[in-house]
């Protein structure tokens, strides 16, 4: 089978999480031609197996690059539209403007129910697909006085959304910016039978502009669309749209990236949500529950299977934090918790093990925490020549202190997750592994992932942080029976194998409901009849005839 795996600024140009779970994928499933389509792809590829290639790449902001030749490449408004009266006739120029005025009603009004079940927005934005296709990309029309005009009337329609309506011309401007780079793959020469076309199954490694070209694969060619979402990239852009721009510009963000995800939901065979949590938006953006799997990520389990075989180890004393120290991760909430411990348990300790940030402006929430704990926890000398030390410690995962994720998770009895906001935390499941007894906020796909085999507290709750640490503490017996309980949950839920298996049986099941579309003998399973494989002259002459059965 020939799978087009559309990725956006990961794999196999960046590492990560994402980047991670389509290696693991490409390469634990041999069988299968993957063929990559990179959204955001620049620098040098990773190494990739024979069974795999990149058959596109389209770099961040540069669909000059990756678009076809008549493709208009202006950047600024105003010369964009002149851009698009030569290389578009006055037909062309007609046909843009009447699929974007559709494409912006459906985005501005409160209910786009028009031509149809996918309403205006889904009707411009396959019409503007078509034209791109037929004529040239679209990145200079888009940024078009044209265009801007046509959203400009489409705010002021009757029925528009309240915040559309109260959009100025610099709302519009920046607006239309936007949806130039969320469009950008309409104009791109993807669309080939050479290309997504000899593709038998698309399948995107999220939602939103990465699934987009899949979209149009299954428009333009019928191509099953498979759609997995790990993180709700819905309520990412929800919650960038709310960072900044007037509640007019913020309305029209929301809208693009509601309506996109809706009717990507709308199209896809199958979608495949990593947890309970994500799939709820799913189903709240209209996507039909019989169509919806819950696939969980797969996770590597052997690295920790020696400190989750030996659930003695560890200081009883010791909690420990691992993850990315940002503010979502409210490790204020934690101090403040562990100040109430010690307060119960004078020799308890707590280890913020912090993975390696190299963001700009990345340290400013660790020295804030850092001296947070030296305010709480002035250090402790045993006496008036010792050398005091204090009981919250922070250290850098791969350095001397916490080399590895397994000596770091090893090294305390208790694990702890503090955090307000989060998707599918990837260090539980880790801990889990290593048979720790853990202590959670209830956020996100936490409760999904524990299923009752640690302990789950109110997010932005310190007391009831401390009170849960300190039940753990002072219980090895019942510690040690939710450890062992966690791994066991781990190794059937949360492995690399349970993940490829889902998905090898899902791809044989896309393929056997999908339309025949290739010539027998290009490589596709079941594309010969069962007689042409059964020995006998008779089955030889059949299939010469073409009947498939013996001559009378």
């Amino acid at each position: 089978m020939r799978i087009g795996l559309l990725t956006e600024g990961g794999y196999p140009y960046a590492t990560g999480e994402s980047a991670l779970w389509c290696e693991r994928l490409v390469h634990g499933l041999g069988q299968h031609q993957f063929d990559l389509y990179a959204l955001g792809g620049t620098g040098t590829p990773r190494p990739l197996p024979p069974n795999a290639r990149v058959a596109r790449a389209a770099g961040p902001g540069s669909p000059e690059g990756t678009a076809t030749a008549g493709s208009l490449l202006e950047r600024t408004v105003f010369g964009a539209h002149r851009a698009a009266r030569r290389a578009h006739g006055r037909r062309e120029r007609r046909r843009f403007t009447d699929a974007f005025h559709q494409l912006a009603l459906g985005l501005c009004a409160e209910e786009d129910t028009a031509n149809g079940s996918g309403g205006a927005f889904a009707t411009g934005l396959y019409a503007l697909a078509e034209l791109a296709r037929e004529r040239g990309g679209l990145p200079g029309a888009l940024r078009s006085d044209d265009a801007v005009r046509a959203l400009e009337s489409a705010c002021r329609a009757p029925g528009a959304r309240r915040g559309a309506a109260a959009a100025g011309l610099p709302d519009h401007l920046a607006f239309a910016e936007h949806l130039e780079r969320a469009l950008r793959p309409l104009s791109l020469d993807w669309y080939t039978e050479e290309a997504l076309g000899a593709a038998d199954l698309c399948h995107a490694a999220a939602g939103g502009t990465t699934a987009l070209p899949g979209l149009l694969a299954k428009r333009f060619f019928g191509t099953p669309l498979l759609v997995t979402e790990y993180g709700v990239q819905l309520r990412s852009h929800y919650l960038a749209a709310g960072a900044d721009g007037t509640p007019a510009l913020r309305t029209l963000l929301a809208a693009l990236h509601g309506r996109l995800a809706s009717e990507i939901y709308r199209q896809a065979a199958l979608l495949t949500p990593g947890n309970a949590h994500t799939r709820r938006w799913q189903e709240k953006c209209g996507a039909d529950r019989a169509r919806i799997r819950t696939v969980h990520p797969g996770m590597a389990a052997d690295r920790f299977a020696e400190v989750g075989e030996d659930e003695e180890s560890g200081d009883p004393a010791t909690l420990v934090w691992v993850g990315r120290v940002e503010p979502a991760k409210d490790l204020v909430a934690l101090l403040h918790a562990f100040h109430e411990i010690r307060a119960r348990q004078p020799d308890a300790r707590l280890r913020i093990v912090a993975v390696p940030v190299r963001e700009p402006g990345a340290g400013a929430y660790l020295a804030h925490c850092k001296g947070l704990a030296a305010q709480l926890f002035p250090d402790e000398a045993t006496g008036a020549h010792a050398v005091g030390e204090n009981p919250v410690t922070f250290e850098e995962l791969g350095g001397p202190e916490a080399p590895t994720l397994e000596d770091t998770y090893a090294s305390g009895a208790v694990v702890v997750l503090s955090s307000v906001v989060e998707g599918f935390p990837a260090g539980l499941v880790e801990a889990m592994f290593c048979a720790r007894a853990t202590v959670s906020t209830d956020v996100g796909a936490v409760v999904e992932i524990i299923g009752g085999t640690g302990l789950v507290v109110p997010p932005r709750n310190p007391r009831a942080l401390a009170d849960a640490c300190l039940a753990l503490l002072r219980d090895p017996e019942r510690r040690h029976r939710l450890g062992a309980a966690a791994r066991a949950r781990a190794l059937e839920l949360f492995t690399v194998e349970q993940n490829l298996a889902a998905f090898r049986g899902i791809y044989l099941e896309l393929l056997s409901h999908a339309p025949v579309r290739h010539r027998p003998g290009d490589g596709v399973p079941f594309a010969h009849p069962a007689e042409a494989h059964v020995p006998g002259s008779w089955a030889q002459q059949a299939v010469a005839a073409g009947t498939g059965a013996p001559d009378a």
